[in-house]
């Protein structure tokens, strides 16, 4: 798996990663998703300690739950395209290479490896013809907005089944368990849709 990153990143020039101009950027959600998904699990938007109900947060940052929303998106294979107008969207300002860089709230360690983790399921998911880009036939610019889109959609989705969570049971995601039994599901459920020939090997 590294090798394929790094056979990835050399493709665009010896002085800057693909990773690191995909890292620039800064992904998009839709605002309806900031009150009823990013700020009730987070403090995003409140400085820490501002008031008591933000102690209670999951999550510091606003964008660990967009990282959470992704790889739902990611696990269930489904995307949903973000709204076409621009008014009903929002970055957190925070460009990707930033993400998991500092501690949150104390109690998290920092994660930095994730954003390899998300830029390879990007590059396996996206369809981007390598090999034109190496030729310089497309633009590093255009296969950068191909995986923020890629990423755009999958949040997307996550964040919409992560808000009918939140709808059926408010405190749904309070519980220690959440997230590794949501991730155990859909790790179940890729599984039993192999086919015969796709299942992996017995080790």
């Amino acid at each position: 798996m590294a090798n394929q990153l790094n056979n990835i990143e050399e493709l665009v020039d010896k002085d800057e990663k693909l990773i690191d101009i995909w890292g620039r950027r800064n992904p998009k959600f839709e605002k309806r998703y900031e009150e009823s998904v990013i700020r009730v699990l987070s403090q995003y938007g409140k400085r820490a300690n501002e008031t008591t109900n933000d102690k209670g947060k999951i999550f510091g940052n606003g964008y660990e739950p967009y990282i959470i929303a992704f790889f739902i998106g990611l696990y269930e294979n489904k995307r949903i395209p973000l709204s076409e107008n621009t008014d009903d969207l929002k970055g957190f300002g925070y460009p990707l290479q930033y993400w998991g860089d500092f501690e949150s709230r104390g109690l998290r360690k920092q994660y930095p490896a994730l954003r390899s983790y998300i830029f390879i399921a990007l590059v396996a998911k996206t369809d981007i013809d390598w090999i034109a880009l190496d030729k310089g036939d497309i633009k590093v610019s255009t296969v950068v907005a191909s995986l923020i889109e890629t990423m755009e959609e999958y949040a997307n989705y996550g964040f919409s089944f992560m808000e009918e969570k939140l709808k059926s049971d408010p405190g749904y995601f309070f519980s220690h368990r959440s997230f590794l039994d949501i991730f155990l599901q859909l790790t179940n459920k890729q599984a039993n849709n192999y086919t015969e020939d796709e299942k992996p090997e017995e080790l």
